[in-house]
């Protein structure tokens, strides 16, 4: 039982490191602005056909936007998301994902 809980704690931890080793939440918030019209940061999204990304995993966040800016990514908003994500680099991406991920 004792060595259970020490690999879950590390486990734990090591995903949080790896989390906030990401990105940077406060620049993510700084470079979103357009991102709030559509998916609130603080919650659920207030239109049902926009999904809500706060408490995500960043790694899929930012898989899912660079998925989006290559045109991999279809949906019935593919093409916003990828005029809003066009001007963006990985690390402006990873800092959004960040944020997203730490509300």
């Amino acid at each position: 039982m004792f060595t259970k809980s020490i690999v879950l704690v590390t486990a734990l931890l090591s995903y949080s490191v790896q989390a906030n080793d990401f990105g940077d939440p406060e620049l993510g918030k700084m470079k979103s602005p357009s991102c709030i019209f559509c998916h609130s940061p603080t919650g659920p999204s207030t239109n049902n056909a926009y999904p809500s990304l706060s408490g995500q995993d960043p790694i899929y966040l930012f898989n899912a936007m660079k998925a989006y800016q290559n045109g991999e990514r279809q949906s019935d908003y593919a093409e916003m998301m990828r005029a809003q994500l066009s001007k963006l680099n990985d690390q402006d991406l990873k800092d959004i994902a960040a944020f997203y991920s730490s509300q």
